[in-house]
């Protein structure tokens, strides 16, 4: 999954990264690599912290990926996180200007999450789907994120305008699909291997 989110942020980046006069061509990857790092690093962080139906929201949420488009998804408690993570690493790793960075951040990461999104829940696009996104994040890569669970069908109830309370009543019983994603991603975040960032950077060429 993190390779194509690097592909796909780089596809992104064209003109916010590569083609603009304010990032030095010989930073262009290295700031690529801090967007996906921040995107996924984000993703992670929402379900370490027990946010999972946070993130199924984010992507099953037709009002914000289709009505609210791209400024839907800036008023997105996780995008701004993400932005915000962004931001500070173009001023404090690439030395890049806070207004000038938080203007890179604020027009490539919803472009990016919009593109994720919308591959995501596109049945015949297989460059991402909901299994394999959390399956990385919490440790489990491929398609599967170990604990056994289809994301991909828990997200279709979201994207159905019901959430996930399917027999209507007023309860959500998630809590232990909650608690195993959220264990995996706090354990993937303080694993070894070096974590996100280092494997992002073996996609570097």
């Amino acid at each position: 999954m993190l390779e194509n989110l690097f592909s796909l942020v780089k596809e992104q980046g064209f003109d916010s990264v590569i083609n603009n006069p304010e990032v030095p061509n010989e930073q262009n990857d290295a700031v690529l690599a801090s967007a996906t790092d921040s995107v996924a690093g984000g993703l992670q962080n929402a379900l370490a912290s027990g946010g999972l139906q946070n993130v199924l929201s984010l992507f099953g949420n037709k009002d914000t990926n289709a009505g609210g488009g791209i400024g839907g998804l800036m008023n997105n408690p996780i995008v701004q996180s993400i932005i915000g993570n962004f931001t500070n690493k173009l001023t404090n790793e690439q030395g890049i200007s806070s207004d000038k960075a938080s203007g890179i951040a604020s027009n490539l990461i919803p472009s990016v999450i919009s593109s994720l999104i919308g591959k995501t829940t596109n049945p015949n696009d297989s460059s991402f789907d909901m299994n394999s996104i959390i399956g990385s994040l919490t440790g489990g890569g491929g398609s599967n994120n170990g604990g056994g669970f289809d994301f991909n069908s828990i997200l279709s109830k979201f994207s159905g305008g019901g959430g996930l309370d399917t027999d209507g009543d007023g309860k959500v019983e998630l809590s232990d699909i909650i608690s195993k994603v959220s264990g995996g991603a706090q354990q993937a975040q303080t694993g070894g291997g070096g974590g996100l960032m280092d494997m992002i950077k073996g996609f570097m060429k």
